[in-house]
């Protein structure tokens, strides 16, 4: 720890120095909806074209695209939000930056086909399935870190380069701890990906790989044993609060004082997608004919989709308490560490996918129709210490799909997919997702429709959890959840609107007592959400609301209204060299019944007796932009000036006052 901290005091001396420098001579920033926006996909599909020639230019061109998709995106150079949390409305933490996170705008687990169920880091974890595939002729870098109180820290790295115009790689990695503010809480997150995306020079032949490490970390205190500490004077330094997993003398020696109660998830995946290609190839030269590419218009494919992964949730107790565990098993512990609790579930994972894909229509505005068989191979496997349980489970499944993109404006786009198991314990499981939508023009903006049905088993974590004491086996009905939703979205009138309805069926969740149940009956969630942004002159003020509603008795904990509005100035200064956005932001949800978090199965649970009420949360920011180098200080927590620490989930509870600095720095070679 005290080289670590070494090596961060050069790091927080030169940014202590840009801000001199920068508070000298001010800053700004584009309003949304203005300037470059790296969620706004870009129409010339022209930019694929592979140059066999050389490929590097005077201006810089950097864009990525995704998977099964032909919209080009550009890296983000937003000012605007830039100084907000990784976790922000309408997800929430337990207080510390890399805690485990809910979303309170109530979204269903995506899972189709055997899964081990561990949730609550999703938002920290690279997937291999949405990876960004760059195509860019320089070399091009970006460094990203952020420090806040008691040692938090996050510092992100990505490198992306073509090796030659027509394949390129990409690595990142980001790592994330924090001491957190209250007792044995600290988290310790490395996330890593590795990409490559590489084309034919006549582009029959087209590969895109991806390789993915995830590992978190959440050392657990329980929560605290009263709130009401909050209030206290003596106890204003809060990692004096108790709490509920206190463990004296475990873990002294080290500078921070660790919990004997840990949760660790770990993840590698690798995924290879490729596919060979028919059709008509033209030769397309420039003016002077000095240079040329090639133009496929593809007719007919086949491709293959190979992806193994490995899983791993561990759970150790080191010093166990009767006590804690009175609500699952009882047991006599003997003291001084001589027994411990502990479970490890692993899953292996291996996909083979084989497609046939048909194309029609023009290049820029083709509909692709493609259909296919896979094989899954899943190992399920349990290890507590004494024994293990051992499940291996084949499946066969269907996938089909058709779609088109709007890669032009005025354009229709549609789509629908299915994947469905017909064989192994997962017959019957099915995903099926259908949509519609118009881009109607820069001033209208783009409207969508869409549906979507999960039909699926419950997680291997719900129907087994064993250690060396106790086990729970539980049996479920088929999850079916069916959605149907719109949105409408004009960049002009920085307007975005949607709503959505969930139906629910078997639902499948953690109930009051944090133990695996299953509610039998139907119900209904509705919700509605809205952003409006106003600009006069140099002020900005952006809102979003967002509204839902469950039916009476549903299992599930959210509340009905949620809030977030921004106001700042935003300007150029200095002949646009430097940017500025500094405001204030306030963000709030009606009173309602907080979910409850269970350290024990590492996810939240179900609750109706803790109703949380809390005062809106406030932050003041001072965002600034000189070339590629965005800098953020912002004081977060800022209506603790005048109340206490807001409660995020039974237990637990937001962070200090605290000051919070951020920096992102971009490299072109």
């Amino acid at each position: 720890m005290q080289y670590a901290r070494e090596i961060y005091k050069p790091i927080i001396l030169f940014t202590l120095l840009s801000l001199v420098t920068v508070f000298k001579t001010l800053a700004q920033i584009q309003p949304p909806g203005t300037g470059a926006n790296l969620q706004d996909p870009k129409r010339d599909s022209s930019q694929f074209k592979t140059n066999n020639a050389d490929w590097k230019e005077e201006n810089v061109r950097i864009f990525y695209r995704r998977q099964y998709s032909n919209q080009v995106f550009s890296p983000d150079s937003d000012l605007h939000t830039f100084h907000r949390r990784f976790v922000s409305l309408p997800l929430r933490d337990l207080g510390n930056s890399g805690s485990p996170v809910q979303n309170l705008f109530f979204t269903p687990e995506n899972r189709t086909g055997p899964t081990l169920g561990y949730h609550v880091y999703d938002v920290y974890r690279y997937n291999a399935d949405s990876l960004n595939y760059y195509n860019t002729n320089r070399p091009y870098s970006f460094f990203t870190y952020q420090l806040g109180a008691k040692l938090e820290q996050l510092a992100n790295l990505m490198h992306t380069q073509n090796i030659k115009p027509n394949w390129n790689f990409a690595i990142g990695y980001r790592k994330i701890n924090s001491p957190g503010f209250y007792n044995i809480q600290r988290t310790n997150h490395d996330n890593a990906n590795l990409s490559t995306h590489y084309q034919s020079k006549k582009l029959h032949y087209e590969l895109f790989g991806g390789l993915v490490y995830n590992k978190e970390q959440q050392d657990e205190n329980g929560g605290m044993t009263s709130d009401t500490f909050l209030t206290d004077p003596n106890y204003t330094d809060r990692r004096t609060i108790p709490v509920n997993f206190r463990n004296d003398g475990f873990g002294t020696g080290t500078t921070t004082q660790r919990s004997s109660v840990t949760n660790m998830l770990r993840d590698y995946t690798i995924l290879v997608n490729h596919a060979y290609t028919w059709g008509r190839i033209d030769t397309l030269y420039n003016e002077d004919s000095t240079r040329y590419s090639f133009e496929l218009t593809p007719r007919f494919s086949i491709a293959h989709r190979f992806e193994l992964s490995d899983s791993r949730h561990l759970y150790k107790d080191l010093r166990p308490d009767s006590l804690r565990y009175s609500p699952f098993f009882n047991y006599p512990f003997a003291g001084g560490g001589a027994d411990s609790v502990y479970s490890r579930q692993d899953w292996l994972k291996i996909d083979n996918r084989f497609t046939l894909n048909g194309f029609l229509g023009k290049h820029e505005n083709q509909l692709l129709f493609s259909a296919g068989l896979g094989n899954r191979f899943d190992r399920f496997t349990t290890n507590f210490l004494v024994d293990k349980s051992v499940s291996k489970l084949v499946s066969n499944y269907f996938v089909a799909s058709i779609n088109k993109e709007a890669l032009l404006s005025g354009k229709w786009f549609y789509g629908a997919d299915i994947l469905t198991y017909f064989t192994g314990e997962a017959a019957g499981n099915t995903a099926l997702n259908a949509k519609l939508g118009k881009d109607i023009g820069t001033s209208l903006g783009s409207i969508s429709i869409g549906l979507s049905q999960n039909i699926n088993n419950a997680p291997y974590n719900y129907t087994t959890y064993i250690n060396q004491y106790d086990t729970i086996s539980k049996g479920f009905e088929k999850e079916n959840i069916t959605q149907v939703y719109g949105n409408w979205y004009s960049p002009k009138w920085h307007l975005g609107f949607g709503v959505k309805n969930y139906l629910v069926n078997n639902y499948i969740y953690l109930n009051e007592k944090q133990l695996p149940d299953q509610y039998a009956g139907t119900f209904n969630i509705t919700q509605a959400f809205l952003r409006k942004a106003f600009r006069w002159k140099i002020l900005v003020l952006d809102n979003e609301l967002f509204y839902q509603v469950a039916t009476a008795g549903a299992p599930v904990n959210i509340p009905q209204l949620m809030g977030r509005h921004q106001l700042s100035i935003e300007t150029n200064l200095f002949k646009s060299v430097l940017k500025i956005a500094t405001g204030v932001e306030v963000s709030y949800h009606s009173a309602y019944n907080a979910a409850g978090y269970s350290p024990f199965f590492n996810r939240y649970y179900y609750q109706g007796g803790y109703y949380l009420s809390n005062k809106p949360q406030a932050a003041v920011f001072f965002n600034f932009q000189i070339k590629r180098f965005r800098a953020y200080i912002m004081a977060d927590q800022f209506q603790q000036l005048s109340y206490t620490n807001t409660i995020l989930a039974p237990g637990y509870a937001a962070q200090n006052l605290s000051i919070r600095f951020g920096f992102n720095w971009i490299l072109l070679n």
